[in-house]
């Protein structure tokens, strides 16, 4: 990234702690490592906590490396955390966002305010895992906390995380499930532990679990999910947030529900971005999110006004059009900003539904039928785009078959999106259970069509994602589906289309049996948040341009492979498969001396007329070597949709050297719970 200016001369001199133990009540200790400035034990600085599961030491390191040292050259203590029983700490970690991650992380933030080099003052930042726990930290308000930058990340754990889609089951329950399990089963590094890394290892093979398995357990909306969804109670976080993403990204949503409900100081700020941090991210254009960054501790953290608290509650990206592709170097846009959210400069578009139409005023008596092969939705790509590679949605168009498609005439001017397109739409189901899927795109002149948005719901969770109600077939009933929120212009002869179906797949599992959809256009409508013009977004400050510290240096000993995503249709079988695959090759970290490896594929496959015959697996493998001592790990998870039950197999082998030290097999299967 070319673009990105590398910052050696920092205000302080920078010294780096490699590890530090940070004792827990327990006894159990913690790895960390620290950034400080030389001189912070006679001038003591504010810390920033990132709390991870992935592996301090080799795992987030690259990313480390350009953060935190810029943070401790500018007069803070950048704390890398490893998580109980991951990376190079000790204990076991059974599960994502367990009370006990909480107190530990109070314990840390405890720690840390009282050390001679700390001011007293902590913050913290994370992307995905680490944003999650900030919240859930903030929520449980340690004194010592007083302001977070939340990345990527959500407020409730089951309507808007990777396990559940509108109550339909997520393929990505199975691929992030097999990829954190894969992190979970890793070992320590003996040049930090000592001789007991073995023990270490073999406590997380027999104790961290297949987290994977809990989440086909609780297939509803109940107490196992909304412990640590921050939307049970907002008024638990009193300090500043910073709720920061990508429209690219899976998590946009989350950050306007908490800029409508938290109700301490607040702000939002959505780019273009995927899920990476915006001075390194792609779809561009980055900006300095590090210099962002700076400004909100030193508001909050130092008591320097900044004027970040001056400045609009939301500032987001309103992307230009631009044809489907798998990936993006950059989105053409523009910034705009909201002093508040909700806000009266979005104003609501209604357009009616008629066979082939979407247009205002009053639709059509028709009523329509739908029923999607069990396939639809391939042209989605994956759920979570981390957009450095191809993983973004492609051409709308080839859903066309798949779907009832409706469409504006070519637009007579521009019109601007931003928040949630909704769907009002009154249908029945021939079905107890039934998928609707909804999807918003951008059709250009010749055809191509690019995403804008999308929802899906599983019938059964139209009222509550708690007391769930099957669909009586035949009866007619008004649903309202939210799309995922969107910040997109639509130009003039553009088109704006609606595409409804019974599937959205591999986004979601189909469900038990294929079902039609019968939707009644008079009663059923698309609702637009379309934004006027506010004269705030002319007077909006441009960012700085992206910096970060020296980047750490690697050796690339094997190199990888290209990043595979490929739809293959076997057309004997008439079984279609999705499948993506990653290679990292093998490396080496000088400033360590280990060489690591890693790579992964995710196989699902399915016959578009037999939803039971839905499976996925998902493999990897992970080696890591340093003279005399190489472990390796290969594990493989599957998911088999059947009719009545989900049934998951899972393999683990664990090596050291030739040495077998693990086989494990597992079968489990858990009841279809009207999904």
């Amino acid at each position: 990234m070319d673009d990105i200016r590398v910052v050696t001369d920092f205000p302080r001199k920078v010294r780096e702690i490699e590890n530090v133990w940070i004792p827990m009540p327990d006894g159990v200790k913690l790895a960390a490592r620290l950034w400080l400035p030389e001189d912070a034990e006679a001038d003591p600085v504010p810390a920033i906590l990132e709390y991870l599961p992935y592996r301090k030491r080799d795992g987030t390191v690259e990313r480390d490396q350009l953060t935190h040292p810029y943070f401790a050259g500018h007069g803070y203590a950048g704390v890398r955390v490893d998580m109980r029983g991951s990376g190079d700490s000790e204990g076991v970690c059974r599960g994502e966002y367990l009370k006990q991650e909480q107190d530990d992380c109070l314990a840390v933030i405890e720690w840390l305010a009282k050390q001679l080099w700390c001011s007293g003052s902590v913050g913290m930042i994370g992307i995905s895992w680490g944003g999650f726990n900030s919240l859930q930290v903030a929520a449980r308000r340690p004194p010592a906390l007083k302001a977070i930058i939340s990345l990527c990340s959500t407020d409730d754990r089951y309507r808007d995380e990777c396990h559940y889609f509108g109550g339909a089951l997520m393929c990505e329950n199975l691929m992030w499930g097999a990829a954190a399990w894969a992190i979970a089963m890793t070992p320590p590094d003996p040049a930090l532990v000592g001789e007991r890394w073995r023990e270490i290892w073999e406590e997380r093979l027999n104790g961290n679990g297949i987290w994977l398995q809990d989440w086909f357990a609780h297939q509803r909306r109940d107490d196992f999910y909304k412990h640590g969804s921050i939307c049970e109670d907002y008024s638990n976080i009193e300090i500043p947030v910073y709720a920061v993403g990508g429209w690219a990204d899976a998590y946009p949503n989350a950050i306007l529900r908490m800029l409508e409900n938290l109700p301490g100081p607040r702000k939002g700020l959505i780019g273009p971005w995927a899920h990476k941090y915006p001075h390194i991210a792609m779809p561009g254009p980055r900006i300095g999110f590090l210099q962002e960054c700076l400004r909100w501790w030193d508001q909050h953290l130092k008591a320097i006004h900044t004027g970040v608290e001056d400045e609009p509650m939301l500032r987001a990206w309103i992307q230009d059009p631009l044809p489907p592709a798998a990936i993006y170097d950059e989105r053409p846009g523009r910034w705009i900003a909201e002093p508040s959210w909700p806000t009266a400069s979005i104003v609501e578009r209604r357009l009616s539904l008629s066979p082939g139409l979407l247009a205002e005023g009053d639709g059509s008596d028709a009523v329509l039928t739908i029923c999607s092969p069990s396939t639809s939705g391939l042209s989605s790509g994956v759920w979570c785009a981390y957009g450095a590679v191809p993983d973004q949605p492609i051409d709308q168009r080839m859903e066309a078959g798949n779907a009832l498609v409706f469409e504006t005439e070519p637009l007579l001017e521009e019109v601007d999106l931003l928040g949630f397109p909704e769907l009002e739409v009154t249908l029945s189901s021939d079905k107890a259970v039934a998928i609707l899927s909804a999807t918003l795109s951008l059709v250009f002149k010749d055809g191509s069509a690019t995403r804008v948005s999308y929802g899906i719901l599983n019938l059964t969770h139209r009222h509550d994602d708690l007391d769930l109600k099957p669909m009586t077939p035949g009866k007619a009933e008004a649903i309202r589906l939210k799309l995922r929120s969107c910040g997109q212009r639509f130009e003039k002869g553009q088109r704006i289309r609606l595409a409804i179906a019974t599937s959205h797949w591999p986004i979601v599992f189909p469900s038990p049996e294929r079902a039609s959809l019968s939707i009644h256009c008079a009663a059923s409508r698309l609702i637009l948040p379309v934004r006027k013009a506010n004269a705030v977004d002319s007077k909006l400050v441009p960012f700085l341009k992206p910096e970060s510290a020296r980047p750490m240096a690697t050796e690339t000993i094997k190199p990888g492979k290209p990043f595979c995503r490929e739809v293959i249709t076997n057309q004997a079988t008439g079984e279609t498969t999705f499948r993506m695959a990653s290679d990292a090759g093998t490396v080496v970290h000088p400033h360590t001396g280990m060489v690591i490896s890693a790579k992964h594929s995710d196989t699902l496959t399915m016959h578009p007329d037999d939803p039971s015959s839905a499976r996925g697996t998902s493999n990897w493998e992970k080696s890591y070597a340093r003279g005399n001592w190489n472990v390796h790990i290969a594990l493989s998870a599957t998911v088999r949709a059947l009719r009545d039950v989900w049934r998951i197999e899972t393999h683990i082998v664990a090596k050291e050297g030739n040495k077998l030290l693990l086989e494990r097999d597992d079968v489990k299967e858990f009841a279809r719970d009207l999904n």
